[in-house]
C-alpha cells in the first residue's frame, strides 16, 4: 500500500513539474510573441519546402511507378542502394566527389581568412573599401555566366590565356575539355567567386576584437605579425571553427550547377560526381527510385559527417553548432 501511495505521489510530482514547465513556456511565448510571429514565415517555408518533400524519400526503397503512385509502388528495400554500391562506376564517382570537395576545402577555406586578416591591417580606408568591392563583386555573377566566362577566356582559338601561351611559344591547351584541368578550374573559379563573401564574415568577427588587446600588444612591442597571431586569430577562432564544421558537414554536397555546366564528354571521367550522376539518372533516364537512393545515401553521409565533426570540435575546442 505504501509503495502504491509513493508511486502516486511521484506521478503527481512529475505531473506538477510538467505543468509548471508548460506554464513557463506559455508565459515566455506571451511575453515574446512578436519574435515568434517574426519566425513563423521561416518555419512555414522550411516545413513546406524542406520537410514535406521528405515524404517522397520513400521511393528510394520502392520500385517507383508513376502510374501507381508512391504508396502503390512495390517495396524493394535496399535493392537500389546495393545496386549503386555494386555498380562499376561507384568508386570513380565517390573519388571525383570527395576529391573535388576536399580540394575546394583545402585551397578555398584558408584564403578568406588570410584576406580578412590582411584587410584588417590596412590603414588606408579608401583602398581597403576598393579591395573589398573588387573581391566581393564576383559573388554576384551567376554560375552560368561564370562558366561562360571560363569558356571565353580559355578558348583554344580566341581565349586570352591561350594567346598568352602561344605568345611564349607554347601550344594551345583545351582547358575546358581536359580531364586533368577540370578540378583546378572548378576550385580556382570557386575561390575567385566566393572569397569576397566569406571574407565579410571574418571581417565582421575581427571588428568585434577588443581594441585594448591590440593597444596592450603595441605597448609590449609586438609586431603586426605577432598581433595577428596572438590577438586576431584567437579572437576569430570560434567563427573559423563554426564555418569549418559547416564546410566539413557538406563535403559531399558539391555544387551541381557548375560541375554540370563544365561537364563534357572529354572530361566526363573527372566531372562525373554524385549530383550530376543523380541528375543524369533521375531526370534524363527517369530512374527515379535509383537516383533517390543515391541522393539519400549522399545526404546521410553529410549528416554523419556534420554530427561527427561537430562533436569533435566541441570536445577539442568547446566551440560547436550545438
Amino acid at each position: 500500500m505504501k509503495t502504491a501511495e509513493l508511486g502516486g505521489l511521484q506521478r503527481q510530482e512529475k505531473e506538477s513539474r510538467t505543468a509548471a514547465r508548460r506554464s513557463k513556456i506559455r508565459v515566455k511565448i506571451r511575453q515574446n510573441y512578436e519574435l515568434y510571429l517574426f519566425m513563423l514565415p521561416a518555419v512555414i517555408i522550411y516545413l513546406v519546402f524542406k520537410y514535406y518533400p521528405m515524404y517522397g524519400v520513400q521511393i528510394a526503397f520502392k520500385d517507383f511507378r508513376a502510374s501507381k503512385g508512391i504508396w502503390g509502388s512495390e517495396w524493394v528495400g535496399f535493392e537500389h542502394f546495393i545496386r549503386f554500391f555494386e555498380a562499376y562506376n561507384f568508386w570513380p564517382i565517390m573519388e571525383n566527389t570527395i576529391l573535388l570537395s576536399l580540394y575546394s576545402l583545402v585551397f578555398g577555406f584558408p584564403i578568406p581568412i588570410i584576406v580578412a586578416l590582411m584587410l584588417n591591417q590596412m590603414l588606408a580606408k579608401r583602398y581597403k573599401k576598393f579591395v573589398q568591392t573588387v573581391i566581393y563583386a564576383p559573388h554576384f555573377i551567376s554560375t552560368v555566366v561564370l562558366v561562360g566566362m571560363l569558356g571565353v577566356f580559355l578558348s583554344p582559338n580566341s581565349g586570352i590565356v591561350n594567346h598568352i601561351i602561344a605568345f611564349f611559344g607554347g601550344e594551345p591547351v583545351l582547358f575546358m575539355a581536359s580531364e586533368g584541368w577540370f578540378r583546378p578550374l572548378y576550385v580556382l573559379s570557386g575561390i575567385w567567386q566566393e572569397t569576397g563573401f566569406a571574407t565579410i564574415i571574418y571581417l565582421a568577427a575581427l571588428a568585434g576584437v577588443n581594441p585594448e588587446l591590440h593597444e596592450a600588444a603595441v605597448m609590449d612591442g609586438a609586431s603586426k605579425w605577432k598581433r595577428v597571431k596572438h590577438v586576431d586569430l584567437p579572437s576569430i577562432m570560434p567563427t573559423i571553427i563554426i564555418l569549418m564544421v559547416l564546410a566539413l558537414g557538406n563535403v559531399m554536397s558539391v555544387g551541381f550547377e557548375k560541375a554540370y555546366l563544365m561537364q563534357s564528354d572529354l572530361n566526363y571521367a573527372a566531372s562525373n560526381i554524385i549530383p550530376t550522376y543523380v541528375y543524369e539518372l533521375g531526370i534524363q533516364k527517369a530512374q527515379y527510385s535509383f537516383s533517390a537512393a543515391i541522393g539519400l545515401f549522399n545526404a546521410i553521409i553529410n549528416v554523419v559527417l556534420l554530427v561527427t565533426v561537430n562533436r569533435a570540435a566541441k570536445r577539442l575546442t568547446e566551440t560547436s553548432l550545438w
